[in-house]
């Protein structure tokens, strides 16, 4: 009998934190939100993730900037102070058009190519519609960031 609640309770347990993990590995979206990125003749939107890093992020635009590209994967910038780790995984595993922070280094990192898991990198958002394939193809160019509400 003793045994059986033991068993019992461990199960429970075992499926809250499943729950848990379901829950928190979708991002929530900050509603009525999004990033506008303009360049030359060319207008991206992005949608942006409800995280304590991506509104000190917020707190920052609008930024214009210099978008480099790095490692033949993604284009980055460095924001003028560093965000927040607050809430954040220890890291993440970017797909192409995801919007990151890359904590150790304090850059901010739109990916254009898939990538696999890299410790201290937080998910700030995506990319709207394949707009990505438009970024990708410039090389270094200047970028403003700004919020643009719906």
């Amino acid at each position: 009998m003793k045994y059986g609640f033991a068993i019992c309770l461990l199960s429970m347990l075992h499926l809250m934190c499943s729950a848990q993990e379901q829950l928190s590995t979708e991002p929530l979206i900050l509603n009525n939100m999004k990033l506008k990125i303009t360049f030359g003749d060319t207008e991206l939107t992005a949608t942006l993730y409800d995280n304590p890093t991506t509104l000190d992020l917020i707190k920052q635009l609008p930024i214009t900037t210099k978008l480099e590209d790095y490692a033949g994967t993604e284009k980055i910038f460095y924001p003028k102070q560093k965000l927040t780790r607050e809430s954040a995984p220890d890291g993440y595993t970017p797909s192409k058009g995801d919007i990151t922070y890359y904590a150790p280094w304090g850059d901010v990192a739109i990916f254009y190519k898939d990538f696999g898991y890299a410790k201290g990198l937080i998910s700030l958002g995506v990319i709207d519609n394949n707009g990505i394939e438009q970024l990708m193809t410039v090389g270094s160019t200047e970028v403003i960031l700004e919020l643009q509400g719906d």
